[in-house]
Parts: structure tokens; sequence; C-alpha cells
């Protein structure tokens, strides 16, 4: 199983209990380090791994290379890109389709891992919540590894604190209107996969909204700004 506590070390040194990355001070002071431990994973086959070591592996390799795109880019306000204030689509998904990694040989883009791996095999919708893709709309980045041990806690701690989040979930009783984050829009059947619908699996997690049977769902604006803080 490959070693996470170069990453996790990494994690506690630049990332606030915010879910806020301080970009600048990790390109200076550990990049190179951050290379050398993605290059210095190596795992046989992803199928001789145990269920929960594999999902623990894909999260922090995600998450790892996204941080080093940005660190290759810083700095940037955005992932998203804009030329004339009209957002470069084609950069952007580039972002997310481009090669970044081989691993066993094998290429990987961002949504490699996720689409191609990680809800192809897991039928999981909590990993929905741990892929950072370093931006102020996603999940907050943790400040430690995904460990195979503590996964299973370490996913519904995500996310209820997504959840729990006003930010990205809210009810407005006197319009009847759940408002939340665009993830639950753009991944909707891997929820509905455990949840009758929408509204049912955020009461799942946040049962003290109290909503009632009928309920409009609206999807809040996405923030695509860079999830950064300055150095202290």
């Amino acid at each position: 199983m490959p070693d996470f506590a170069p990453w996790d070390t990494m994690l506690k040194r630049y990332v606030n209990d915010c879910g806020q990355v301080d970009y600048a001070a990790w390109q200076s002071e550990s990049y190179p380090e951050l290379d050398a431990w993605l290059e210095s994973l190596s795992v046989s086959e992803l199928s001789t791994l145990e269920r929960d070591e594999a999902i623990a592996l894909l999260l922090n390799l995600y998450n790892a290379l996204t941080i080093r795109q940005v660190l290759q880019k810083y700095p940037i306000a955005s992932i998203r890109p804009t030329f004339l204030g009209v957002p470069n689509w084609l950069v952007f998904l580039r972002f997310f389709n481009r090669t970044v990694y081989h691993l066993n040989e094998q290429p990987l883009s961002l949504n490699g891992i996720e689409h191609g791996l990680l809800r192809a095999r897991f039928s999981d919708p909590r990993i929905h919540f741990a892929l950072v893709c370093a931006s102020v709309g996603c999940p907050l980045l943790r400040t430690e590894a995904y460990e195979p041990a503590r996964l299973a806690e370490q996913l519904t701690e995500d996310v209820r604190r997504f959840i729990g989040n006003d930010d990205k979930v809210r009810y407005d009783a006197t319009q009847q209107t759940l408002y939340c984050s665009k993830i639950f829009q753009w991944y909707a059947t891997d929820f509905l996969t455990v949840a009758d619908s929408m509204p049912d699996y955020i009461c799942q997690h946040r049962p003290e909204l109290n909503l009632p049977e009928r309920v409009t769902v609206q999807f809040l604006p996405y923030s695509w700004a860079l999830n950064q803080r300055t150095s202290s």
C-alpha cells in the first residue's frame, strides 16, 4: 500500500481548517516534495487492493494532482481562466481531461480518476464530497490524507461538513425552497442510488432542516474562484 505520510504532512502544513490552501508557500517550499511523492507511488494493480485502500489511494491521488496542476500555473485566480471576461472553456476542460499522471503505465486524467475509476468501480456518492478541484464551490480540502482504516469515518465527516455548510445547502422555509450546490445536480444519479430524492438524501445527513414532503429544489451558483489563502 502506498505511503500517504508525505501527502498528509503537506496537507497539514499548507491547508487550514476552512479548506483554504497556501499555494504560494507550497509552491516555494514543497513543490518538489509533492512531485517526488506523486512519482514514488507504486501499485501493482488497483484490483489487488481492498476496496477502502483503492478509494483512499484514488482520492489522495486526485486531490494531489489537482494541487500540482495549480502549483504549475500559480498565481492564478481560478482554474477556469477567462479572456476578456469570457470563460475559456477549452483550457478549463483540458484541466480535467488531459493526461496528468501514469499509474502502472495507465494514463490518467482527473476525469479518468473520478469517472473512469471511482464512479465506475465504487458505488459511493460520498466521494463527491472528497474530490476537490481547487475551487471555492468544491468541498473543503481536508488537512489530512485519506487512510483506508479511517475512510468510512472521513467520508461521513466530509458529507456532514458539506451539507451542514449554509453556503452549500440551505432551506428557505418561507418559500419552501431548498437551495443546494450544483454538485447535487451534476451527480444526481449517484445520490439517487441511496435516496428517493435529493431532499431525502440531504435530510439523511441534516435532519434538523425539517423539510416538508413537497419542497422546491434550486441550485446555487458555483464559485470557480481558487480556494486559496495567503501566507501568515
